[in-house]
């Protein structure tokens, strides 16, 4: 899938939840090279058979050096938006999960998802959904997430 314009890249060192969709970099983190660099991937959301709730799912790139956390996400068309992470056959809310260095945090149908809570409206297939991925390090992340039919299966990308 595609990238939300500037919030392809994150720069490490940006001020938490500081500006929107942009990258900066702490003036004591030098070039940033060894930062975490993050970027966004492979979203969708299948078209929700429930009024009040539906799963997210998408990738977080870090190319960088450092490892940061997932800590919140948010959405104009939700009340709430939880993460969950799957261990075995277990799904539990959590309220963090890391972005390794030069790894992956993958969302994905049957693992860690995310659950968009007191749906505001019924998201359709074909539509987009705006989310907004917020790090411990990095600065926010703004993702348009193309809602998919119910029935969708992702061949690459998870």
């Amino acid at each position: 899938m595609r990238l939300l314009g500037t919030a392809a890249v994150v720069t490490a060192g940006a001020l938490a939840l500081a500006g929107c969709g942009g990258s900066g970099s702490d003036p004591d983190s030098g070039s940033g090279a060894s930062g975490a660099e993050l970027s966004v991937n492979s979203a969708y959301m299948p078209q929700p058979v429930s009024d009040s709730m539906a799963a997210g799912f998408l990738t977080i790139a870090n190319k960088g050096g450092t490892k940061d956390e997932l800590t919140s996400v948010t959405s104009d068309i939700a009340g709430s938006v939880t993460v969950h992470e799957t261990v075995g056959s277990s799904m539990e809310e959590v309220t963090s999960l890391n972005v390794p260095a030069h790894g992956q945090l993958v969302f994905k149908s049957g693992g860690n998802h995310l659950m968009f809570e007191k749906l505001k409206r019924k998201p359709m297939q074909g539509e987009k959904v705006t989310a907004e991925l917020h790090f411990a390090e990095s600065g926010p992340v703004t993702v348009e997430i193309p809602v998919k039919s119910a029935t969708y299966n992702p061949k690459t990308g998870h």
